[in-house]
């Protein structure tokens, strides 16, 4: 079960250095190279971490293993760490991912809801997350089941997964599986769909993923890390997409 994560890890170089990390009361970062990865995680925190003592100054892909803790918010610092290697701007850059040079307002139609309403027209879509907007985004044009951790009003339990997505012509799943440790098995439950996309700011922007069915990764680059610290300590009042931008990788092919 930890093929993919041994994946992810063993591609990160070994002379990288973690210059800060930080867990805040949504979101946690890790600094290297001169960029962060970030990811927000799921406040449960019943396991001890797997590791004690200063992360910073240890090899990124040491701390990037963090992400097979049971302790989750550890397990965001593993996944910060790996998105502080992966979705670096040079790093996508160098696997055909677009970054501008300057934000733009095209940028919204990077939003994986917003690019796929004429795709998932009339089919049955399962978004495993309650992402913003969904029911005037997609809802309207299929048929739509929303998989929450902790569900609203109408949503479905996390179990319902297992009967949902096998029957799902389209899977949009939640970044934040990977920290839980739930993606594999969703990769798997979704090998039937026409299109998988992971998304959210914590999508790691590798290809190791579509080796796993996954068609799309709608991730983020932060294209302006001053910016995204301040807004991950609560030091502005925007959302971190205002630090960078949303990007999508795509399978070869789709």
């Amino acid at each position: 079960m930890w093929e993919l994560y041994d994946a992810l890890i063993e591609e990160i170089p070994d002379d990288i250095i973690v210059d800060d990390v930080v867990v805040g009361g949504e979101m946690t970062y890790v600094e290297a190279n001169g960029c962060i990865g970030l990811t927000a995680y799921r406040d449960y925190v019943q396991r001890a971490p797997m590791m004690t003592g200063n992360r910073i100054g240890r090899p990124l892909k040491e701390v990037a293993g963090y992400v097979k803790s049971w302790n989750f918010r550890e397990a965001s610092i593993g996944q910060s760490a790996i998105n502080a290697w992966y979705n670096h701007p040079d790093t996508a850059r160098r696997a055909g991912i677009e970054i501008a040079e300057k934000k733009r307002v095209e940028e919204r139609l990077k939003d994986p809801f917003i690019k796929s309403q004429n795709l998932v027209k009339g089919k049955k879509v399962c978004v495993v997350g309650h992402f913003p907007f969904l029911e005037k985004l997609i809802a309207p044009v299929c048929d739509l089941s929303i998989v929450e951790w902790d569900p609203q009003e109408g949503d479905y339990p996390y179990s319902a997964c297992e009967y949902l997505l096998p029957e799902c012509d389209y899977a949009f799943l939640t970044c934040a599986a990977i920290g839980d440790k739930s993606m594999p098995r969703l990769l798997e439950l979704s090998e039937n769909a026409k299109g998988v996309t992971i998304v959210g700011p914590g999508t790691p922007l590798s290809s190791v993923f579509f080796e796993y069915g996954v068609s799309d990764l709608s991730g983020f680059v932060v294209t302006d890390v001053r910016l995204a610290k301040r807004i991950l300590a609560g030091a502005e009042s925007q959302r971190i997409f205002g630090a960078g931008m949303k990007v999508e990788y795509l399978r070869a092919g789709v």
